[in-house]
């Protein structure tokens, strides 16, 4: 008899472990407002993808998701503040090549480390970039480009958004990869980079699309090669440099998603099922590629390999071109 009366009691027990397992503590998530950090300033490419993933799943989930913009230190502060924040699915970053990949590399005491500091959620889009000239450069294709520059080392000035970015970088290793110098010029963002190219202080940048794009479709710039395998959706007569003399040449930026580390898995995979939902949606697909921005949406181990094997590559690229922020 007592071990017939010991038997309710352990099937309640079981029940309680059950109910409160990490397999089924989040069942309802979200049931508050979810904050989404964005390291940079409003108004730019980071920014516009936050608000729009943001609004989708506040359509999708009924939740309000807030986009906080913590600009400074090459994203450092908000990066900062999205590792600090509560491992619980309510508090996100909006990351990029430069935080996860470059600043490990550049800064020396940097207040989170990008890969046990968060949980990648997913890759939002990748971003190749366009080097482009102003028309008074006699240059017309990218095989041209290359053929000059190696035959005139430091002659030819490329302008870039910062030292460090990924934008730097990528005119580092595209320098490289051919075995050429550039003069890389630095400015304080893509705005003034665009500004001295357009006005012809410099002769080259090397920049995101959805910078250089309106000033290629009016005639103010030149295009030569883009940084990525394939050539660009929305802009299919400009070649790869893979198609140029660089055979395998990629580089780029990118953007993506993570959580501060400890976050429970099963809200990660949520997180993930449903941005990657929405960046397959055909109209916000269209926007992004039109934008020159290349929708991903891969799993959280997918992109935890990829912010890995960046970190390892940009590294290589900071320590031969010998870039140091502080």
């Amino acid at each position: 008899m007592k071990k017939m009366a010991k038997l309710p009691f352990l099937l309640s027990m079981a029940v309680a472990a059950i109910a409160i397992s990490p397999a089924h503590a989040n069942t309802d998530y979200p049931k508050k407002p979810i904050q989404i950090i964005v390291p940079f300033s409003a108004g730019g490419a980071t920014d516009m993808l936050a608000r729009t993933i943001g609004q989708k799943l506040t359509e999708r989930w009924g939740q309000t998701v807030i986009v906080e913009n913590r600009p400074g230190a090459g994203g450092n502060i908000g990066a900062a503040a999205g590792a600090r924040a509560a491992p619980d699915g309510y508090t996100l970053t909006l990351t990029a090549a430069g935080i996860s990949a470059v600043n490990p590399h550049v800064y020396k005491n940097l207040p989170y480390d990008s890969i046990t500091s968060f949980a990648p959620v997913t890759q939002l889009v990748a971003a190749p970039l366009l080097l482009a000239v102003h028309p008074s450069v006699n240059i017309d294709t990218a095989q041209k480009w290359l053929e000059e520059v190696r035959a005139n080392p430091g002659k030819y000035t490329v302008a870039n958004g910062g030292v460090g970015t990924a934008q730097h970088l990528g005119a580092e290793y595209l320098d490289m990869e051919a075995t050429m110098k550039s003069l890389h010029v630095p400015y304080s963002g893509s705005a003034p980079a665009t500004s001295d190219v357009l006005g012809g202080q410099t002769h080259a940048i090397l920049d995101n699309m959805v910078t250089l794009v309106p000033h290629i479709e009016s005639g103010k710039l030149k295009p030569l090669a883009v940084t990525s395998t394939d050539r660009a959706e929305n802009l299919p007569n400009v070649p790869t440099f893979s198609e140029s003399g660089l055979p395998g040449f990629q580089t780029g930026t990118w953007y993506g998603v993570v959580a501060p580390a400890g976050t429970p898995p099963d809200i990660v995979k949520k997180l993930q099922v449903e941005i990657a939902d929405i960046l397959q949606a055909p109209e916000l697909r269209q926007s992004l590629i039109k934008l020159g921005l290349v929708p991903v949406g891969n799993t959280p181990e997918e992109f935890a390999e990829h912010i890995r094997s960046e970190r390892e590559k940009m590294g290589k690229i900071v320590k031969a071109a010998n870039i140091q922020m502080n």
